[in-house]
């Protein structure tokens, strides 16, 4: 089998396979005041990631109202050496704020306030990749671009990203740009399969009801954009979290067939739900979003079984999990 090399890997930014997500700290999109305890928990999960071989932590200014940037912020203040051993993204663009409706601000001012902001509380000079939060209907491409230029020029972003944008979307944003859009971060798991279901449907009946933007998968593939998975390990529903009355049918059948496979295989739910992940030949990267060091761990073999896993166990998870055959 030909190895994958993922995107971020070839233009020498990291070789960590996972990302851990960072939206959890301080209490995810509801905040919590910013205690030793969350700190505690901070600095647990960063060892769990590091120990896991994680070197890739990914941000964003709206994680609990900008707490979660600076909690980890504390954490790079108490180990000043940690800073350049890893890579930080973070995102900018999604707006929540008292007094307004949610909204998108692909702004130039506002990228730029973003970024300043988001520095200052992690307490840093730079990001290694920004990534514009979910598409921006009044976004305009040459604002962008100025925004960019100038966050380049002057050493607080060293790359630039997306996140939950189309292939058309991309190259409408690309068309202006001097540098090239290196991630796009969407919502991939065994758990949400329409990026599968898309393709696989094509010409029949049944895709009308398939929502994912033709030709994303293959645009970021033939133009070396890194595919990162939000949401890559389906919330638990697969590795051991109770289902409770919502539940369907697919899902226990999957949990049961993920549990029997780790047992076989000596692993972990979450690696084998993450290496079906990652054995798709984009080089998906997962952004692993629990802050619990055990799940951390427990996600540590996911490369492996994603070199290991059949086509044949893959397509078995992959209709599982859909609740019904392929065509």
């Amino acid at each position: 089998m030909q190895k994958r090399i993922m995107p971020l890997e070839r233009r020498g930014i990291t070789t960590s396979r996972l990302a851990l997500g960072c939206m959890k700290l301080c209490g995810g999109m509801k905040a919590t005041p910013i205690t030793a305890e969350e700190i505690l928990i901070a600095e647990r999960a960063v060892d769990a990631a590091l120990e896991a071989g994680i070197t890739m932590f990914d941000h964003a200014d709206v994680y609990a109202r900008g707490q979660a940037e600076e909690v980890f912020g504390e954490v790079l203040r108490r180990r000043p050496q940690l800073r350049d051993t890893i890579v930080i993204q973070s995102k900018c663009g999604y707006r929540v704020e008292s007094g307004s409706p949610k909204m998108y601000d692909f702004s130039r001012d506002h990228i730029l306030r973003a970024v300043d902001r988001s520095l200052a509380r992690l307490g840093t000079d730079r990001l290694d990749i920004l990534l514009l939060h979910r598409p921006d209907p009044l976004m305009e491409p040459e604002e962008i671009a100025e925004a960019f230029d100038r966050l380049r020029e002057t050493g607080k972003v060293g790359h630039f990203g997306v996140s939950n944008l189309g292939a058309d979307q991309i190259r409408f944003l690309q068309e202006a740009l001097d540098m090239p859009l290196v991630v796009n971060q969407l919502d991939l798991s065994l758990g949400k399969l329409d990026w599968l279901d898309s393709g696989v449907l094509m010409n029949r009946t049944i895709d009308q009801t398939v929502r994912f933007p033709e030709g994303t998968m293959e645009h970021c593939r033939m133009h070396n954009i890194q595919l990162q998975a939000w949401g890559s390990l389906a919330q638990g529903r697969f590795t051991g979290r109770e289902m409770g009355a919502g539940g369907t049918e697919a899902e226990r059948l999957t949990s049961e067939r993920v549990g029997q496979m780790a047992r076989e295989k000596g692993t972990t739910p979450e690696a084998i739900v993450l290496g079906w992940l990652m054995k798709h030949p984009a080089a998906i990267q997962p952004v692993v979003g629990t802050l619990n060091p055990a799940r951390i761990a427990a996600c540590a073999d996911a490369v492996r079984q994603s070199k290991t896993m059949t086509r044949e166990e893959w397509y078995e998870l992959y209709q599982t999990s859909r609740g019904h055959e392929i065509p």
